[in-house]
């Protein structure tokens, strides 16, 4: 056999052991979460036609996806995202419902990023849509959401950080500038490049008011308190019910007991073109990008034919292990493995004793023991099984080996 048959493609890996567990069993906790504020499960195909995902649905760049034809001929998408998926879910089959929706999902997106990220191209995505409810109140409910999803994982340091678009989208329809000069001005917002912006304005020949407020921007980030700062700025309408719209949210999760996880960043613009109010990202040490993502996307809906609000938020499941990892943080054991380790004679009783635990939802595996095999050998490998304790049935009591 060629030993590159042993080796995965650059960006995918497996998981398996300990690892798989610790991971199966955070991915539970987290569910449970979600199935706790009343979202109900739902699947979508693993890939779907590309129009789902095309460039006015907002995901991720045609480029970064993994394209292929089914025998008619049509573009076919492995998905890199969900949100979409759900959206025409939503669509197709509550079509006529007019009250708030909540779905919640668990599945592997899959996106072509270059080698050089060192990013994975597939990764496990556990998330929730809120659809149908535009208030503060459903803003409220997903942050909290992410926030005790969190606290549920493991993770003690963290920090959830609220952007809101609108506030720069208002800025640039009383600028006039155009499309060019907006999407540089996005760039530089987005990597936090503020030193660009001031050539980019003194281009653009726009009011000097208006031009100090953008060059504000490396400071629109932090606590509560600079988001009352900027509301004394002389802001129009839009700007204004942007910094509203974060008051409300702030207020609300004061009431939740979580505002101590929350601070808001203004330059932070939508992640996909499909957002249209408040966005976040969960930070954590341990991993240099967001755990957590999410945000408000009032139109989406709309381009499949039903015109209904929606927030939703997706935790990277495989990034949020790298954090709990090198946080040194390990998911709660909710059971101990068992071995029931027998010889030939004593099978009927190992399998009937096996069975008697297994009623109990003890976690067991039934080893035959070998004669080639000693006892040390087999404590080595209940260990690299995570197995706690080996049970020996004899023609007498059992012998219980603690590891």
């Amino acid at each position: 056999m060629k030993s590159t048959l042993l080796h995965t493609p650059v960006g995918v890996r497996d998981i398996y052991g300990e690892e798989c567990k610790n991971k199966q069993d955070v991915e539970k906790r987290i569910h449970d979460i979600f199935s706790s504020y009343g979202y109900s499960d739902i699947q979508t195909p693993t890939f779907e036609y590309f129009d789902i995902f095309n460039k006015e649905r907002g995901s991720v760049a045609s480029k970064n996806m993994y394209k292929f034809f089914d025998r008619e001929g049509y573009t076919l998408v492995l998905r890199p995202d969900v949100t979409p998926s759900i959206a025409r879910s939503a669509a197709k089959y509550f079509m006529d419902e007019d009250m708030p929706i909540r779905f919640c999902y668990s599945g592997n997106v899959f996106i072509n990023d270059s080698e050089y990220q060192g990013k994975l191209k597939e990764f496990t995505q556990i998330g929730i849509e809120l659809i149908g409810d535009n208030t503060s109140d459903a803003d409220a409910e997903v942050a909290s959401m992410v926030i005790e999803t969190l606290l549920k994982a493991g993770l003690t340091e963290f920090q959830l950080e609220i952007g809101q678009p609108q506030f720069f989208k208002g800025l640039v329809k009383e600028s006039g500038l155009d499309e060019d000069t907006v999407e540089e001005l996005r760039e530089l917002l987005e990597n936090k490049k503020y030193f660009g912006i001031e050539d980019v304005l003194d281009k653009a020949n726009i009011k000097e008011e208006l031009k100090q407020i953008f060059l504000g921007f490396q400071y629109y980030f932090g606590s509560i308190e600079m988001i009352e700062e900027v509301k004394k700025l002389n802001l129009n309408v839009e700007c204004l019910n942007a910094i509203e719209r974060l008051e409300k949210l702030y207020n609300i999760l004061k009431i939740y007991g979580m505002e101590k996880y929350v601070s808001f960043d203004l330059s932070m613009l939508s992640m996909y073109d499909y957002y249209t109010g408040i966005v976040f990202k969960a930070y954590t040490y341990g991993t240099g990008d967001a755990i957590v993502t999410g945000g408000r996307y009032d139109n989406l809906l709309k381009q499949f034919g039903k015109d209904a609000p929606a927030i939703g938020c997706a935790v990277n499941l495989d990034r949020l292990m790298v954090a709990l990892s090198r946080q040194h943080i390990e998911p709660e054991k909710n059971s101990s493995k068992k071995m029931i380790l027998y010889d030939i004679e004593n099978r009927e009783k190992a399998i009937h004793y096996t069975k008697s635990l297994r009623d109990n939802n003890e976690h067991v595996m039934m080893v035959r023991k070998r004669s080639v095999h000693s006892i040390d050998e087999y404590k080595a490998y209940a260990l690299r099984y995570g197995v706690k304790e080996i049970i020996l049935i004899t023609d007498k009591e059992p012998d219980v080996i603690h590891i």
